[in-house]
């Protein structure tokens, strides 16, 4: 091959990928600055997407609030849409009502994603087998008082709430009072995966709910493997692709950046037989509805 052809090559390798991820948004976005090695920051990431053509991301740190970074990198990268969240680990007081309410009032208001417990959550450090202090949602079958004081303040002010590392019986419970409150914008986080591990029945039981089903590409590689490809695709086809939304969960260092894992995501299903249109559903229409942007 030439140098012309091998150029050639390149240039329309990066039109595919760029014709596939035109218009999509990652709501599942590690990136730095963080306490935890990650593998870029958030505005080099931020014009990395922008120049694949993706429409957006939402910026996850699982120990402080991301809607003030989200105001930067909007500053410094203008023409992709960055949003923020804030995590309720230990760090930020656990389910704090507070907190949340004092993420929404950053400038910009792109502190659009609330997360109920990630690693900190009791049901991860029971799963993970550690003897250190947790966050309960849940005590009895019951949501705590505190937790649906923040599912009423999502309600208010118009936040995508998510169940972050809940058992799957505390998401059903945590999807359901947020579908009591007025909750418009409902995600179950990594639904699949440990320490969530929902089963189908879940899902579509959470689907009915109005929530969506969130497959993350990080389930399926590396150090996070605890899935494939068909265990995805027939998910996905059973709940239904309409409730369903994929996401990177990257950032790690030894992982792809999230453009480049998300197209190696999408061929991936793609090989299982979902249909490109249904990869458009989740990847572009299904976030920005979680979103509240459509």
């Amino acid at each position: 091959m030439t140098a012309f052809g091998f150029l050639a090559g390149l240039a329309a390798a990066a039109a595919v990928s760029a014709q596939t991820l035109a218009g999509v948004i990652d709501i599942h976005v590690h990136a730095d600055p963080d306490s935890l090695p990650r593998s870029i920051d958030a505005i080099d990431l931020a014009r990395l997407a922008k120049a694949r053509g993706m429409r957006g991301m939402v910026l996850k740190n699982h120990y402080e609030s991301t809607a003030s970074l989200a105001y930067i990198v909007r500053k410094e990268v203008p023409g992709i849409e960055i949003f923020g969240g804030i995590d309720l680990n230990r760090t930020v007081g656990g389910i704090n009502p507070a907190a949340v309410e004092r993420m929404t009032m950053v400038k910009g208001g792109w502190g659009r994603v609330v997360w109920m417990p990630t690693f900190d959550a009791e049901n991860q450090v029971r799963y993970s087998g550690e003897q250190r202090p947790f966050v309960s949602v849940s005590r009895g079958g019951q949501l705590l008082p505190e937790v649906r004081e923040v599912i009423a303040l999502a309600a208010k002010h118009g936040l995508t709430l998510e169940t972050g590392h809940s058992s799957a019986a505390e998401c059903l419970l945590i999807v359901r009072e947020a579908r009591r409150q007025g909750v418009a914008h409902i995600v179950v986080t990594h639904a699949m995966l440990p320490p969530v591990k929902m089963t189908v029945a879940d899902m579509r039981a959470a689907a009915a709910e109005g929530a969506f089903l969130e497959f993350v590409y990080n389930g399926l590689i590396g150090a996070g493997k605890s899935a494939d490809f068909r265990d995805y695709a027939d998910a996905i086809r059973q709940v239904g692709a309409r409730h369903c939304i994929l996401a990177s969960d990257l950032g790690q260092p030894a992982n792809p950046l999230h453009p480049d894992g998300l197209a190696a995501f999408f061929a991936g299903l793609m090989r299982e037989g979902i249909p490109a249109a249904d990869i458009a559903t989740m990847s572009k229409t299904n976030p920005a509805r979680a979103l509240g942007l459509e």
